[in-house]
């Protein structure tokens, strides 16, 4: 079904600047590629921005999620409360501490997770566990309903990880998410706000969280130690210097980022509206919106076999898209826990019906309206 005049727009597309490139090719020229004054330059930036006492700069949003849980003690006799709508590391950081895991579903309008339903799961699982946390994900850059969270969190004495990996600069009743538990993650991959190539970081403002997770992305070295000492087992989840650079140098812009990105969404907004295609919507809770991508639902009856010819017809005609997210309890090492389909049902709905279309912080109009079309044309041949 492909049309003449095809172009390609992608999915996404990071903004990288010559300021970005100028400090990357000075550390670079420098010979210190690691440990060096940019790691910490960055993540002073980012606990200034959000409001915290510490920030610990990683290798990856993965990374930081795994420290806090390792810092907080999490194992095997506790409970990872998580939704099923998110990207696997959310889920998978329980794993890896050999701990358990349990999904919540999540409510239609923000695709977050839903709070009759969390309750629901912390009342059936209370007095079952050591401890109870909950991965609060803050998904596509959208908060969560954080007083509704927090009520429940200490009703239930849960504890409080934020995955607020797609949401760097996002507001909820005027505070920055990331500070709301006792620690938060960001991550950096080059389709989120800002970019370190490849990064993550930690957000907090306890003194042991920030101590530990320091030590144990440097392989357990505690601080002022030798390179062959070693308090903790730890990682190597260090940051590199040019990625850390880079961040810093992007950190610089963030506010003008998160503007334009806000520019691109409202445009999909005006182009989409009246096509039945279902848009995202923005609850009046949030005080700053800071976009990751742009996620649409296709009208019902679609489901998984309409959505995947949309998006094949969208690519053959130059426009890159993808489905987010596939419920993370129907991946494989959950099927072997015992998940199955029909277990949460909104979240196999709109995850059979979502499509991320070209989002980024320079997509222009044209490109936008390109899409638009297609996306209209796509929803007219498939969907009766």
């Amino acid at each position: 079904m492909k049309e003449k005049g095809k172009k390609t727009v992608p999915l996404s597309n990071p903004q990288i600047s010559e300021g970005d490139i100028e400090v990357v090719v000075e550390v670079l020229k420098s010979g210190r590629l690691s440990i060096g004054k940019y790691t910490r330059m960055f993540e002073e930036s980012i606990a200034s921005y959000v409001g915290t006492k510490y920030a610990v700069a990683v290798s990856s949003g993965t990374s930081a999620l795994h420290l806090i849980i390792k810092a907080l003690g999490f194992g095997k006799d506790d409970l990872l409360i998580v939704p099923s709508f998110t990207f696997v590391a959310s889920a998978n950081v329980a794993l890896y501490e050999g701990g358990n895991v349990e999904f919540v579903d999540i409510e239609p309008e923000t695709m977050n997770m839903d709070m009759e339903h969390f309750e629901q799961v912390v009342e059936k699982n209370a007095g079952k566990y050591r401890s109870m946390f909950l991965m609060a994900v803050d998904v596509f850059g959208h908060p969560l309903d954080w007083d509704s969270v927090v009520n429940i969190c200490k009703k239930y004495d849960v504890k409080i990880i934020e995955d607020s990996c797609e949401a760097l600069g996002s507001e909820y009743k005027g505070k920055k998410v990331g500070t709301f538990g006792l620690a938060g993650a960001f991550a950096f991959y080059p389709n989120k706000q800002i970019t370190t190539g490849e990064g993550g970081i930690i957000v907090t403002d306890s003194d042991e969280i920030f101590k530990l997770s320091a030590a144990m992305r440097n392989q357990g070295r505690g601080e002022g130690q030798g390179w062959l000492s070693h308090d903790y087992i730890g990682y190597n989840y260090r940051i590199d210097e040019m990625s850390a650079a880079l961040g810093w140098s992007q950190m610089k812009r963030i506010d003008t980022i998160i503007d334009k990105r806000n520019t691109v969404a409202k445009r999909y907004e005006e182009l989409l509206k009246d096509t039945g295609i279902e848009i995202p919507k923005v609850m009046d809770y949030v005080t700053k919106m800071s976009w990751f991508v742009y996620v649409v639902r296709l009208p019902k009856p679609a489901d998984k076999s309409i959505r995947d010819k949309v998006m094949k017809y969208l690519e053959e005609n130059g426009i890159q898209c993808r489905n987010y997210f596939s419920p993370v309890h129907l991946q494989r090492p959950y099927r072997e826990l015992g998940w199955s389909e029909g277990t949460l049902s909104v979240t196999e709905d709109i995850s059979g019906r979502t499509i991320a279309i070209p989002f980024y912080t320079d997509l222009e109009k044209e490109d936008q309206e390109y899409v638009a079309k297609h996306l209209r044309k796509a929803v007219e041949i498939f969907i009766k």
